[in-house]
Parts: C-alpha cells; sequence; structure tokens
C-alpha cells in the first residue's frame, strides 16, 4: 500500500479495496493534513472526468478509471490537475469576495435583518434574523501567544496571534489605523529570507480601527485569519503590505 498521504486521492474516487480503506479510515482519524485534504477533494469525479475528455489530457476517462483501477501515479496525476484548478479558481474568485469576507470577519457586530411582505406587518408577513459574525476575533482572543507593532510613518497597527500547528503555524491578524480603499497581505519572512504570504484582505474606504471615526463599524479593528508552512521558531518578522509594495507595519516575531 502506498504511503497514507498519497492515498486521499484514491479514497476520495472510491477505488481502494475494502482493506486498503479500513486501513486508510484508520489513519484518517489521526491525520488533519489528510482530513483537509479529503474535504478539498469532496465531489471530485465530474471534474476529474472533464479533465480526462480534455484533447491531450493523457489520462483515462472516469469510467475507465473507476473500472480499471488507476495506478497511484494516474490518480495523483489527476488529484494534482484538479487542484490546480481549483486553486486558479479560487485566484479568480477572490477579489470578488475580499470585501465582503473582510466585513464578516471584522470587529464585533451584529447586524439584524428584517423583511417584510405586502400585508403591512401582519401576522407572519415579516420575520427577523439575528447574526453574530466574531470567527476570527474569537480565534484571536484563544490565541496566547501575540506579537504587536506599529509604524511611526503609516501609524498603522498589527498584532499578530501565533498557533503552532502540525502543518505550520496558524495566524490571526488584528489591524488598526489603517485607511481604505486598499488591499493588503500579511507576509510571513523566515530567517533564511524566504517571503511566504498568509493570508490577504481588503479593507473599505471607511477602513478599520479609527479611533476617530465617525461610526462604529470604521472604529473596530479588523481581524484575519491565515496560515504559513513555516514553524514558528522560523519566522523572523511579518510584514503589512499593499498590493502595490508599501509597507504598511512591520512586526518582529
Amino acid at each position: 500500500m502506498p504511503n497514507e498521504h498519497e492515498t486521499v486521492g484514491a479514497y476520495a474516487l472510491g477505488i481502494l479495496d475494502d482493506a486498503e480503506a479500513t486501513a486508510f479510515e484508520a489513519h484518517l482519524a489521526t491525520c488533519e493534513w489528510c482530513a483537509q485534504q479529503l474535504d478539498e477533494l469532496a465531489g471530485m469525479e465530474p471534474m476529474l472526468a472533464a479533465l480526462a475528455d480534455l484533447p491531450g489530457a493523457g489520462t483515462p476517462s472516469i469510467g475507465e478509471s473507476l473500472s480499471a483501477k488507476p495506478s497511484p501515479r494516474v490518480v495523483e496525476k489527476l488529484v494534482d490537475e484538479v487542484a490546480e484548478r481549483r486553486a486558479r479558481k479560487r485566484r479568480r474568485n477572490f477579489y470578488m469576495v475580499a470585501a465582503a469576507g473582510a466585513l464578516i470577519v471584522s470587529g464585533p457586530f451584529v447586524a439584524v435583518a428584517t423583511s417584510g411582505g405586502g400585508d403591512g406587518g401582519k401576522s407572519g408577513g415579516g420575520t427577523e434574523q439575528t447574526l453574530s459574525a466574531n470567527p476570527a476575533k474569537d480565534a484571536f482572543d484563544r490565541i496566547s501567544d501575540k506579537i504587536t507593532a506599529t509604524d511611526p510613518g503609516t501609524k498603522v497597527s498589527a498584532t499578530v496571534a501565533l498557533q503552532k500547528k502540525d502543518w505550520g503555524t496558524g495566524t490571526v491578524v488584528q489591524l488598526q489605523n489603517v485607511k481604505g480603499p486598499e488591499k493588503c497581505s500579511l507576509i510571513a519572512v523566515g530567517k533564511n529570507g524566504e517571503r511566504e504570504t498568509v493570508t490577504s484582505w481588503s479593507v473599505p474606504e471607511w477602513g478599520y480601527g479609527l479611533p476617530n471615526a465617525k461610526t462604529e463599524q470604521a472604529k473596530q479593528p479588523l481581524y484575519v485569519q491565515g496560515g504559513a508552512a513555516f514553524e514558528p521558531n522560523e519566522i523572523d518578522h511579518f510584514e503589512v503590505m499593499t498590493f502595490d509594495g508599501k509597507l504598511l507595519v512591520e512586526v518582529d516575531a
């Protein structure tokens, strides 16, 4: 049987025999990385079929794959192609959802949405829903290891919460005193000089964490979650950069 980490693609396609599937499920119960990969690959058979039908794809059709039990090398090739196509699609869709995502994770707030029917408020003519959106702030509050810095020029302040993970370092950045509109990234710089983008977001025109803002929304800081492949002790510092290359603040690790 191949390495358990390499078996996730075959398991997602349902082409393992009973013994192999049972062994992989035992491994899956203790492996966070494989669980994440399996979640990514859920429902991928139609995409694999589409890939197999592309001119020059060089891979069998999905029907042939499932009936003939393709080799682990073929499965790995198909899985890699699907992962790359999904990554390209995520990059294309990022700019459309970044602003909405930043709003969802920014500051503690409660949104109340009310809709009314055409009966002028009679019984059953309207509904009210209360939504609380603080997942990144909650994660930030739970992490004890935090580092903070404020740039003397830009006045932007950032606090990075760090948490060691099996796959690297989980992060939540709290950003304050930043004006918009702007697009920014949190970049981890390793002690070896390597640079890795941890997460990115959009700042709306009203900004975040502005103490003298006219609205409560603009006074609230921004919280954004991300992750780096670096181990925590491999990180030298973090940089909050705009997409056009301006350094807003540097945070030593």
